[in-house]
């Protein structure tokens, strides 16, 4: 019986044209939102690889200098792109794609491809995300809103209840007659999308299971916009009254509501500025170990310590370059103060995601879009993890030339020069992402959220479709 309601259903939907004309259209946008972001991303990828290659070979083939000097001389890491970026772009474009790492300081990432954009991009961009998030939910609206008010205005509901058809079976036939349609596209644009990643060459790896979970991300959100199209219509004396209650239903969910979290978490958590956030790394720095310093009163309690700590009574008689040695004292000072400062911001983070949260159970849109981007490893938290591996490395670096430094010449002994098999032997900067385990445990709330609206919005639907 479900069965021949669904192909009843599917055939009413392609006579009438509304599913094909739609779905032929979105079907045309996604084919061109993936053309244009796998020749973004190719470029793009291309540049990294050129830059890296570049950066590294710059780097091995400084000249003889001293080691903290190639310190101070920095070398670059760059984030990885990763294929699901493709279909989701997130927060890519406007936090950098690469980090500057010298000696005594911690760099922002810089080069975000937001900062080479004309005004006109506010007006937004054609990418597959775009078309999942925002595109598909008005077409399933677009297909369900008459689904009841059209049977009702033809007045053959009662011939089919007069049938004896079991209502649940009616509903079920129903919602599976608008939501198969929706689910075989989407089907068909991740099938696309896995050819697409499949044959692309050096991008990263590629990984079935996160396209899987995305893909089931999607039709759980399409499901509920489903459940809710179809109580709308149930609900509806006409089909004009369900079509625009379920827009103004979507412009709440996808844009209003989404809008509305980010301005609150703004007010009741403000990011500091950068201007005062650069100044207390520079207060704190002020009042502790300078490595460059050694008449501070920091760098001379660290010469009494490390006189006493060797048995010695002056500095050139310490088994080392003494000057070496406070160079890295100093950096691990430093470490601990931006480790401090950053923390601090991402607790102001912590609490932004809170609010999201909160948010998430007013809107399917703000889940939908916070796992997609999680999966795709272009959220806050990738950045954040790609931002601390980048410092990790910096610190390694910073050690070992240092440490060459004062293992390799006397107190004093400023003209010590290393050559270029030192730069050699300083490891490449390897950054490994979260695992799929991890991105769902930090974004649990979001899939709490997102089931949490398939059951109610599923629960909702017999409910308010009982009478019918």
């Amino acid at each position: 019986m479900i069965l021949i309601l669904v192909k009843k259903e599917i055939k009413q939907l392609l006579r009438t044209g509304q599913y094909r004309v739609a779905g032929f259209i979105v079907l045309i946008l996604t084919i061109m939102a993936f053309l244009v972001s796998t020749g973004y991303y190719k470029t793009v990828q291309e540049q990294h690889n050129i830059a890296k290659s570049n950066e590294r070979h710059v780097w091995e083939h400084q000249a003889d200098k001293n080691p903290h000097s190639a310190a101070h001389y920095g070398t670059y890491a760059f984030k990885p792109k990763y294929p699901l970026s493709l279909i989701d772009q997130g927060v890519d474009k406007y936090v950098g794609i690469s980090i500057f790492l010298e000696a005594h300081k911690r760099n922002e990432a810089q080069y975000a491809a937001a900062t080479d954009k004309t005004g006109l991009a506010r007006f937004g961009e054609l990418t597959p995300d775009f078309i999942l998030l925002f595109i598909m939910p008005l077409l399933l609206i677009l297909l369900g809103h008459d689904i009841f008010t059209k049977e009702k205005e033809r007045g053959t509901l009662r011939l089919i209840k007069s049938q004896g058809i079991n209502p649940r079976l009616l509903v079920i036939g129903k919602w599976l007659g608008v939501f198969t349609p929706i689910a075989s596209l989407t089907l068909v644009v991740f099938t696309i999308a896995g050819i697409l990643l499949g044959s692309l060459s050096d991008f990263g790896s590629f990984s079935i299971l996160h396209l899987l979970c995305m893909l089931l991300i999607y039709l759980i959100y399409y499901a509920v916009f489903t459940s809710i199209s179809l109580i709308a219509s149930s609900l509806s004396k006409n089909s004009g009254i369900s079509l625009v209650s379920l827009l103004v239903f979507w412009i709440l969910s996808s844009l209003a509501i989404p809008k509305a979290a980010t301005n609150l978490a703004e007010l009741k958590y403000p990011y500091p500025t950068k201007q005062s956030f650069d100044e207390a790394i520079v207060l704190d720095k002020s009042k502790g170990l300078d490595g460059h310093n050694p008449w501070s009163e920091a760098a001379k309690i660290l010469e009494q310590e490390t006189l006493r700590k060797y048995n010695v009574k002056s500095l050139e008689e310490l088994p080392f370059n003494y000057d070496g040695f406070r160079m890295q004292k100093g950096e691990e000072h430093e470490a601990q103060i931006y480790y401090r400062h950053y923390n601090e911001l991402k607790k102001v983070y912590g609490t932004h995601n809170e609010v999201y949260n909160s948010f998430t159970f007013f809107s399917p849109f703000l889940p939908t879009r916070f796992l997609s981007m999680s999966l795709a490893r272009t959220d806050y938290n990738s950045h954040w993890d790609f931002s601390d591996a980048a410092e990790k490395y910096r610190m390694l670096l910073q050690d070992k030339l240092n440490s060459n430094f004062a293992a390799n010449s006397k107190y004093g002994d400023w003209a010590y020069k290393a050559d270029r098999s030192l730069w050699k032997e300083m490891p490449e900067f390897v950054y490994s992402p979260p695992a799929l385990s991890e991105i769902l445990y930090q974004n649990k709330m979001s899939m709490v959220a997102l089931f949490t609206w398939l059951m109610v919005s599923f629960c909702a639907l017999f409910f308010f479709t009982k009478p019918i």
